[in-house]
C-alpha cells in the first residue's frame, strides 16, 4: 500500500494494551514477569507528549518519541502463516499499545535518513494525531512469548513507536486513519 498524504482508510483498532510494568525484562529463557495490572482496556486515554494513561511508558522523558506503540495485526497473521502455527498468537503478546487491523504500520516509521508520518486515528472521539519515529524492532522475547522463530519473522513489521501529538481517547472498533504527512522518502545519495 502506497502510504500518501491525504490518504484515509478505515481500519480496525483490535487490541490495546496498557500496564504498569515492563513484563519482557530479564533474561528470556527466564519467561516473562508477571503483568498483575496489564489491562485490556476497550478504551485508552491519550495525552499529547505523554502517552497512554496509566501505561509504564507515560509522561517517561527517555520514551517521549516512543510513548506509545501501533502494531499491524497482518504482520502476526503472516509470522504465523511463515511458521506453520496452527493458529495465530495473540497480538498483545507482542506489548505493542495498539493493534490494528487494515493498515501496514510499518510504512509509517522513520528511517535512518528519513522523518517519521503525522497520522490520525479516529475510533469515534475525534482525531488523535501521532508522529511516528523508529520502528518497534522485535526483540528475543518474541521467541518465548509467541513462538521460536518469530524474532527473526518480524524483523520489519514490529510496528512503529510513536509519540503522541494530541489528547484524545482511543477506542477498541471501527477508526479512521488518516496520514496528514507521509514518511520522508529516503534520500539517495549522490553518484
Amino acid at each position: 500500500m502506497l502510504v500518501q498524504q491525504g490518504s484515509e482508510v478505515s481500519v480496525e483498532i483490535v487490541g490495546l494494551l496498557v500496564s504498569p510494568v515492563h513484563a519482557y525484562e530479564g533474561r528470556p529463557d527466564d519467561g516473562p514477569l508477571p503483568d498483575p495490572d496489564g489491562r485490556r482496556p476497550a478504551s485508552v486515554t491519550v495525552r499529547a507528549g505523554n502517552g497512554l494513561v496509566g501505561d509504564r511508558y507515560f509522561g517517561r522523558e527517555a520514551h517521549r518519541q516512543a510513548a506509545v506503540t501501533l502494531f499491524a495485526a497482518e504482520s502476526l497473521t503472516a509470522v504465523a502463516h511463515e511458521l506453520a502455527l496452527p493458529t495465530v498468537p495473540d497480538p498483545l503478546l507482542t506489548r505493542r499499545n495498539v493493534v490494528l487491523r487494515g493498515f501496514p504500520v510499518d510504512e509509517l516509521a522513520a528511517g535512518r535518513d528519513r522523518s517519521g508520518a503525522v497520522f490520525s486515528l479516529d475510533s469515534g472521539d475525534g482525531p488523535v494525531r501521532f508522529r511516528a519515529h523508529r520502528p518497534a524492532n522485535p526483540c528475543r522475547w518474541m521467541d518465548v512469548v509467541l513462538a521460536q522463530g518469530a524474532f527473526r519473522a518480524m524483523r520489519g513489521r514490529g510496528g512503529v513507536r510513536c509519540a503522541p501529538l494530541d489528547d484524545g481517547v482511543l477506542r477498541l472498533g471501527p477508526a479512521l486513519l488518516r496520514v496528514h504527512e507521509p514518511a520522508a522518502p529516503t534520500a539517495t545519495r549522490p553518484s
